[in-house]
């Protein structure tokens, strides 16, 4: 993509990573008040539901859901079901900025899994070498937790459930890529976020238990943030992912903004966080990892 389409589909694309960027101090605060996996599936619920008045004529609405239902369930289960029943379960156990590092290294298992899934979207050297600076910060990241001790193995296997979320997402990703029906991104999200979110609550209840729903108000002021940008950043995601000649491994170095304004947002927000140095130098590892290929990918186009 060249010109003024280039430039505004990577404006897009900053646009939905700052809007992620900003959740993880907000599911930080909403896991003090409520579990999990039904905390999830509030948040997607509303999410679908505050995109359904955007998707046309009810009718239209139902024939597409109808003919493509195949479609909108798989990418329900790996991008928002799978992946998020990870990523909430594992941000319960570590502090918000260093999740936000975790999933900074999205783009590294989504350049692999497009390299085995997309065949115009192969593993090159500088690809690879990338890709070995970004598993070393996050072994970093890992390391720092400290698993051999009681307290660090709680947090070391939050980590290891981000990065689940990591390998879902991607294959979310390939599905929506790959969707030859070419299902409107509007509708796409609406409908499988809704799914997803409805999966989620419904495990939460034999799980958690009902939720209560006597939170303060910052409670459902984090909520309706939350539903707002997942509406919005996940709706900008899958219509950049459906555009010719965009590729998924390459659209989602983008994700390096991430973790940089997810631990920034964290540390200054949540009041009993604070910059450590491993998490920082793994930080630094991932997204040097992740600029590097960007660099070499403008290189080899000028």
């Amino acid at each position: 993509m060249k010109g003024r389409s280039s430039i505004f589909h990577i404006s897009l694309a900053v646009l939905a990573c700052l809007l992620w960027s900003t959740a993880f101090a907000g599911v930080k605060i909403g896991l003090q008040y409520i579990k999990p996996f039904s905390f999830a599936g509030l948040r997607f619920i509303l999410s679908g539901l505050l995109l359904l008045p955007f998707c046309g004529k009810w009718s239209a609405f139902v024939r597409i859901v109808t003919t493509h239902f195949r479609t909108i369930l798989l990418v329900s289960l790996f991008q928002t079901f799978l992946l998020y029943g990870f990523f909430y379960t594992g941000i319960d156990l570590i502090p918000g900025a260093l999740g936000a590092i975790v999933i900074g290294a999205a783009p590294l298992f989504s350049a692999i899994t497009a390299h085995f899934y997309m065949p115009d979207d192969e593993m090159t050297w500088s690809k690879s070498g990338s890709i070995a600076v970004g598993i070393l910060g996050v072994i970093l990241i890992s390391l720092s937790r400290q698993p051999w001790s009681a307290s660090g193995l709680k947090e070391f296997i939050g980590v290891l459930l981000l990065i689940l979320g990591c390998v879902s997402s991607s294959f979310g990703n390939i599905i929506v890529a790959k969707d030859e029906d070419r299902v409107p991104p509007l509708i796409l999200n609406s409908v499988q976020i809704f799914i997803g979110g409805l999966l989620l609550f419904l495990i939460s209840i034999p799980l958690e238990g009902l939720p209560r729903f006597d939170y303060p108000l910052s409670f459902y002021a984090v909520l309706l943030w939350l539903g707002c940008l997942s509406a919005i950043a996940i709706s900008i995601w899958f219509y950049l992912l459906k555009r010719p000649g965009i590729k998924v491994s390459e659209l989602n170095l983008w994700k390096f903004i991430i973790p940089v304004g997810g631990a920034i947002f964290s540390w200054i927000i949540l009041p009993d966080e604070s910059p450590q140095i491993l998490p920082v130098i793994g930080m630094l590892c991932v997204t040097v990892s992740v600029l590097s290929y960007h660099a070499s990918l403008i290189w080899r186009r000028s």
